[in-house]
């Protein structure tokens, strides 16, 4: 099943999405508002700045010409900051045909709005099926060919199959999930519990407040997506379970990265500054503590997080605090 397929975003994540599904026989072309990005990834065969040593296969075409990645594409994959869903999707929806699936790669809430990233799409490009792929999965290495494990979720059973279909390889392995709400919950809400988990590496604690502060993180994204309707198995399956542990163990997490720096003293301009990358969890802390009181979920770890991100409140005092808060049962808290 080869496909023509547009890449929109060249930085780590669509390089090895791109590697990915060229590998797999497609025809691919990926865009970047850059030309300079553009003509380096042609020329070098590589992404020097993002994936550096890792070759991109001489069928990746990419250009700056949003027209020329998106002419004959039978399918569309989003591989932009969380942030840029909106304008992104709205350039490109003229080229969309009807019932053509934009899968999303990207991670995260939109600010002010609340929504998730495939509602945006579905909002901007309504003749579109939206698909999340979602899950434990660095484009380090997805791009190095290192065994990694996604879902393919949308409410159309098809489309999260037909992408299942076309992204499946012996490295990659693609399941399916129609509980999209739960899969992007799961996925944006625990950049925010990697972030936390970095602080405390950066104020030196150790493995014991890094396993509370993940377990706890998921009772807490649990918590809020079923009380927004999602499915309580999906946060321990990839999506959630799964991604938090990589997001908050790996030095490939650049909301890991941004963390230690933060708990080490920095501040968040510092940290963002000399990490170099989007770090979704700043940008998704805000949206995530306003959905929580908009569904009275209490999210102690994110509230905490907002203060020390916004507030200028002391990361150590906010660990205090969250320690000292009111006795409870743990089963009780976990529902």
């Amino acid at each position: 099943m080869k496909k023509s397929i547009a890449i929109i975003g060249a930085g780590s994540m669509g390089t090895a999405i791109s590697i990915l599904l060229s590998k797999n026989g497609n025809s691919v072309r990926m865009w970047t508002p850059f030309k300079e990005e553009a003509d380096m990834i042609n020329t070098a065969r590589e992404h020097i700045h993002r994936l550096p040593g890792v070759i991109v296969p001489e069928g990746v075409i990419c250009t700056d010409d949003l027209e020329k990645a998106l002419d004959g594409a039978e399918l569309a994959v989003l591989a932009v900051p969380s942030q840029t869903i909106r304008q992104n999707s709205r350039n490109i929806s003229k080229y969309i045909k009807k019932n053509m699936i934009v899968v999303s790669c990207s991670k995260g809430i939109e600010e002010g709005t609340r929504m998730l990233l495939t509602d945006i799409i579905r909002q901007e490009i309504p003749q579109a099926l939206p698909v999340a792929l979602s899950g434990p999965s660095h484009a380090e290495e997805i791009a190095r060919d290192i065994p990694t494990t996604v879902v393919a979720a949308s409410e159309n059973r098809e489309a999260a199959e037909l992408v299942q279909n076309i992204f499946m390889s012996p490295k990659f392995r693609v399941y399916t999930n129609s509980d999209v709400k739960g899969v992007e919950l799961g996925g944006a809400l625990k950049n925010v519990i990697a972030l936390c988990a970095g602080i405390s590496d950066g104020l030196g604690f150790g493995d014991n407040t890094k396993a509370a502060l993940m377990t706890r993180g998921i009772t807490e994204i649990t918590r809020l997506g079923t009380a927004m309707g999602a499915r309580p198995q999906t946060f321990g399956g990839l999506t959630g379970i799964g991604d938090l542990i990589v997001t908050c163990t790996s030095m490939h997490s650049r909301n890991r990265r941004a963390g230690i720096l933060i708990g080490q003293g920095k501040s968040v301009k510092e940290a963002l500054e000399e990490v170099k990358m989007v770090v979704e969890g700043v940008a998704t802390a805000k949206p995530a503590y306003e959905l929580g009181q908009e569904y009275n979920v209490d999210m102690p770890i994110t509230r905490e997080a907002n203060e020390v991100l916004f507030n200028g409140k002391n990361p150590k005092q906010a660990v205090v605090d969250l320690m000292m808060r009111e006795k409870k049962d743990e089963i009780e808290e976990l529902i």
